[in-house]
């Protein structure tokens, strides 16, 4: 990992509310650096390998995410693991309850 800002990867299917809400949200906290993509063509940003090269750590909203990504990304993940973090596809922007969630799932990052 390289020195400066931990670098964060979220992932869903249009990136629309859930990823752009979780990289909002931890674009807060301190020493991070978060950028939100959509697995589908018609994502607001579409997952791209750069994307997948850029970041220390990878976050999906659902395990169809991960295997998407680990079928189409696999040699680029080799000391990448993906991380489910198992939030339905049941939230608008900014919702106060996924924000909540999201902020419990990375107290590190909040002081």
């Amino acid at each position: 990992m390289s020195s400066g800002p931990v670098k964060l990867l979220f992932v869903c299917t249009r990136n629309r509310l859930r990823s752009p809400t979780a990289e909002a949200v931890l674009n807060q906290g301190d020493s991070v650096t978060a950028i939100s993509a959509g697995t589908n063509h018609d994502a607001e940003t579409t997952l791209s390998g750069d994307l997948i090269e850029w970041a220390d750590r990878i976050y999906v909203m659902e395990s169809v995410h991960k295997k998407k990504i680990t079928r189409q990304y696999d040699a680029l993940l080799q000391d990448k693991p993906i991380r489910n973090l198992a939030i339905p596809d049941n939230y608008r922007f900014m919702d106060a309850g996924l924000v909540v969630k999201i902020k419990t799932m990375f107290p590190e990052f909040f002081s």
